[in-house]
């Protein structure tokens, strides 16, 4: 029978603001509050950080310690493999959402001929490259890994051989480039993103569901329409960044941004899609506790998980 396996990346490289790394046991905290035993029903297979790198000079300023970001993403793309070949369903629980693109690396290493779509739930768009980053920080750039998009017509950076060099590796990982077609793409809540952002997402007709549009369809039809979008895909891959919330509720992360869903929104959401046998992966990102007041963030996530596990543990059972 099909189980859940958790896979923890206890890693915040990727990141502006220093604290996301405690996200995963932040929710662990969450679980502990509570009184529950989910960390014993699901034991989580922990990535290894490479968290010294924190301490060193950064010497790609326009792809934030790419280098260090490439061991990571090897192992969770291979953890994350070895899961899907084995029949199971990996839950990712990460620290910033850079890891993403090694998640969907990981869903295509085992599944390479598959058409995947991706449901990002997120106030960002995350498709920068280095090219055109104002922050350089990586977690703004998963989706272009995943889409191959270096997007030189709004270049506005120059960055070294080093970056590039690594940059293409990311794009080209496992050979298979690009991992994820702009048509299978599908954003929830998107509310915060920059120009040269935006001409991608116009030029390709990116379908993002407006928190406007969720209060007023509910999350019923849209997740209807999500999957009706999605409909010519094998696999599906929900990721999940605590910020897709609103700014009143997510507190707990290092980029909040007001006019987003509720918490319950969310996990209605994910829930209605997740009834969907074709999705194959749930990711949650971005919780970072020392922004938080009274970890409130990670217990809303964690009553998410407990939310989405029960229900895939009921279909598995089924």
């Amino acid at each position: 029978m099909k189980s859940i396996k958790i896979i923890e990346v206890k890693s915040e490289i990727g990141a502006g603001a220093r604290g996301a790394s405690m996200g995963v046991d932040a929710i662990k905290i969450a679980a502990l509050d509570f009184a529950s035993d989910f960390f014993k029903r699901y034991p989580g297979i922990e990535i290894e950080n490479e968290y010294a790198s924190l301490l060193e000079p950064n010497r790609t300023p326009f792809a934030r310690r790419i280098r260090s970001i490439m061991p990571i993403f090897e192992r969770v793309c291979n953890e994350v493999t070895n899961v899907m070949k084995a029949g199971d369903f990996p839950i990712i629980l990460s620290g910033d959402h850079s890891s993403a693109a090694a998640t969907i690396a990981g869903i295509k290493m085992a599944y390479p001929d598959c058409n995947l779509g991706v449901v990002w739930m997120d106030a960002h768009a995350d498709i920068h490259s280095p090219y055109t980053t104002p922050s350089g920080n990586i977690h703004g750039m998963p989706l272009s890994i995943s889409l191959a998009e270096d997007n030189l017509i709004n270049k506005i950076n120059n960055p070294d051989e080093l970056t590039v060099e690594l940059w293409n590796k990311l794009k080209t990982w496992g050979g298979i480039a690009p991992k994820v077609k702009y048509d299978n793409l599908v954003y929830v809540s998107m509310r915060d993103v920059e120009p040269q952002e935006e001409f991608l997402l116009n030029s390709h007709k990116v379908r993002n569901f407006s928190t406007d549009e969720i209060n007023v369809l509910g999350t019923e039809k849209v997740a209807r329409e999500i999957l009706a979008k999605l409909d010519n895909c094998d696999k599906i891959y929900i990721s999940f960044d605590v910020d897709a919330m609103d700014s009143s509720i997510s507190k707990g992360t290092g980029t909040p941004v007001p006019n987003g869903i509720t918490e319950k929104q969310a996990a209605n959401l994910i829930l209605r899609l997740m009834q969907n046998e074709k999705v194959c992966c749930f990711e949650i990102s971005e919780i970072n506790p020392t922004l938080d007041k009274e970890n409130l963030m990670a217990e809303n996530a964690f009553e998410i998980l407990q939310k989405v596990t029960n229900q895939l543990t009921y279909q598995f059972e089924d």
